[in-house]
């Protein structure tokens, strides 16, 4: 019997190409005792469209909360910075307005469903930091990480726009820091860490977006870093599967781990490397692995 039961929307990225962040947080919540309970017809979230259509967007993810709240549960755990902003802002937009809120659920009768804005949207950052906490985390934790130096990326739509009520300070945001050090390690604070992965550019201006990865990873090599952390596919595709672009971009060879924090998370309670998808990242992953193993050696 698990202790708690929550509707999880996994979005596109994580489920076309970054495999990775599905494995490790199925397997991290299944040791934390959380039940997931996948939804069945949902489409994507509505951020890449966002530009193109405002009510779109806007409805796609009315759409995927109302499948969410039409399992009974009250809570639903999102993997990507971009899914929990497109969720956040149509709860908003919604409330507020109630001819949209009409339009929207007239569409939406088509199909039987109902949107009545009782879920609660959680990121994996905020569900772990603010429902599990620091006692049941650091109670799961097998392997000590002490000794790493490791730095974090939050990435822009979970701080940003802060008028929206952010899972964290947009400003000294502290909550994946806490994560990290929870299970022994230290975050390394740089003046980059607020700095975008630049994949919202990959479309339409990919050698600035590569510029922006490259730049964010050259002053990471330079601080010395065991790897980075981050909690969005998106962010993880740009740092991790085009690392080496990203460093050709700016003129460096970059070395920079690159993991999920639940794959981080993952290693600290001993899980098995393939279960936690770490045979799939791109960077050299296994630099930091060789570090752990090293200091849990006699």
């Amino acid at each position: 019997m698990f202790a708690l039961k929550v509707a999880v929307f996994w979005g596109c990225i994580t489920q076309t190409s970054q495999y990775a962040c599905e494995l490790s947080v199925r397997r991290i919540m299944k040791e934390l005792n959380v039940e997931l309970v996948d939804l069945e017809g949902t489409s994507c979230c509505g951020t890449p469209i966002k530009s193109v259509s405002a009510y779109a967007s806007i409805y796609l993810a009315a759409r995927n909360l109302a499948i969410a709240e039409a399992t009974g549960l009250t809570d639903l755990l999102t993997v990507c910075n971009g899914c929990h902003l497109s969720f956040t802002e149509a709860m908003r937009f919604l409330k507020a307005d109630e001819a949209l809120r009409a339009r929207v659920s007239s569409l939406m009768s088509e199909e039987g469903l109902t949107y009545e804005g009782s879920v609660n949207v959680w990121h994996v950052m905020d569900f772990l930091h603010d429902v599990i906490k620091k006692e049941a985390i650091t109670k799961a934790v097998k392997r000590s990480l002490k000794g790493l130096r490791l730095a974090v990326h939050y990435g822009c739509h979970i701080i940003r726009p802060s008028p929206l009520g952010r899972p964290d300070d947009p400003e000294e945001p502290r909550k994946l820091d806490d994560l990290v050090e929870w299970i022994g390690a230290v975050s390394v604070n740089y003046s980059e860490k607020l700095d975008c992965c630049g994949a919202m550019l990959m479309l339409s201006r990919p050698d600035g977006a590569l510029t922006m990865a490259g730049s964010k990873l050259k002053a990471l090599r330079e601080c010395d870093v065991d790897g980075l952390v981050v909690i969005c596919p998106s962010c993880h595709r740009m740092f991790d599967e085009r690392q080496r672009s990203a460093g050709a971009a700016v003129g460096v060879d970059v070395r920079v781990p690159t993991l999920y924090y639940a794959q981080l998370l993952g290693i600290s309670m001993g899980i098995d490397e393939e279960e936690l998808g770490l045979h799939l990242n791109r960077s050299p992953v296994d630099e930091l692995l060789s570090k752990v193993k090293d200091a849990l050696s006699p």
